[in-house]
């Protein structure tokens, strides 16, 4: 009968063995992971003028939707200024005397949508006129002022929309002593469409564009294994899986991707960097704060990240496609 001890020891020996065993087993894949790795980027420098051609395409096709979609970005700030000045103009009934104008204007101001609300007074109102028409002495036959009184009312940020503002006159309108309310939905109708086609436009654009990535990638990808045919075959006849086959090439859109990511970050930033001085200066002639903004080091870390992940999907659909028509009855029908 073995003894305590010794099936303690044989468990925990066993157990041991167990992990090492464990551990040589990753060590090795990490190891053949990152040889695979070396010897795809390696074979890549040994082209240098077809790789750069290739991470030349992949940058170009990249850098257009994100340069368009950090446009977009920059002129919805200038939008958010158009936005600020929308404001509605609701006129007072004109028999109404100054004190239910005050009131009413405090009503409305109660409102959480309303940012501020300016009262102008009729008489004043009445005065600047005079002195900016210059029709001085024709107003001098007046029997009394014809102007109302009048509310300047500034909504908030979120009641700026088009919805909003409609919801807005709904409610000034339905005031006791509001004669009209004025406001001019057009330019921001026309405002919000012509955003939302260029939003969608470039979206359509980035989608076409970045499947021309995975199209390059994976017709560069298929050259490769055609070229390595017999490679391929000797490593199937020997008992290679299919993740060891094509490793290689899933490597070799990654490096694709990643060097094509590259390109597109210094082609967008020297391209910023070039056009931001006529851009300010022009922005200063039309007195506006409007500037193109790079996409930074976030934004160009995710350029590149996502520059990788179209390059594995081009490569692993040329792979799906290209590695099933090579098998190893090949040779012996050669």
């Amino acid at each position: 009968m073995v003894p305590e001890s010794q099936r303690k020891h044989d468990v925990s020996r066993g157990a041991r063995v167990s992990r090492s065993a464990g551990r040589q087993l990753m060590e090795g894949y990490v190891n053949h992971h990152r040889k695979v790795a070396r010897d795809s980027a390696e074979r890549l420098w040994r082209s240098p003028v077809a790789s750069l051609m290739t991470w030349a395409v992949i940058g170009v096709a990249l850098a257009l939707p994100v340069a368009l979609l950090l446009l977009l970005s920059s002129l919805e700030g200038v939008s958010a200024g158009w936005d600020s000045s929308a404001r509605l103009t609701a006129y007072v009934e004109l028999e109404s005397p100054l004190e239910d104008a005050e009131a009413i204007a405090e009503r409305v101001a109660s409102d959480g949508r309303i940012d501020a609300v300016e009262l102008v007074n009729r008489d004043d109102a009445f005065r600047e006129f005079r002195v900016s028409s210059g029709l001085e002495d024709a107003l001098d036959f007046l029997d009394e002022n014809p102007l109302p009184h009048a509310l300047l009312i500034t909504p908030e940020a979120s009641a700026r929309s088009e919805a909003g503002m409609q919801g807005l006159i709904r409610f000034i309108e339905a005031i006791e002593g509001i004669e009209r309310v004025q406001v001019d939905l057009g330019w921001l109708q026309r405002l919000n469409a012509v955003t939302d086609l260029l939003v969608r436009a470039v979206w359509v654009l980035s989608l076409l564009l970045a499947a021309v990535v995975v199209l390059v990638i994976g017709n560069t990808v298929r050259l490769a294994i055609e070229s390595r045919r017999d490679e391929i075959l000797v490593a199937k006849l020997v008992g290679g899986t299919e993740a060891f086959v094509r490793r290689p090439f899933l490597y070799t859109g990654a490096w694709f991707g990643l060097g094509g990511g590259i390109l597109a970050w210094i082609v967008l930033e020297v391209s910023l960097w070039w056009l931001s001085g006529p851009i300010e200066r022009l922005a200063d002639l039309y007195r506006t704060e409007f500037s193109l903004s790079g996409p930074g080091l976030v934004g160009g870390l995710a350029l590149i990240i996502a520059a990788m992940v179209l390059g594995w999907l081009g490569a692993w659909l040329a792979v799906k496609r290209h590695m099933d028509d090579i098998e190893p009855g090949e040779i012996a029908g050669g």
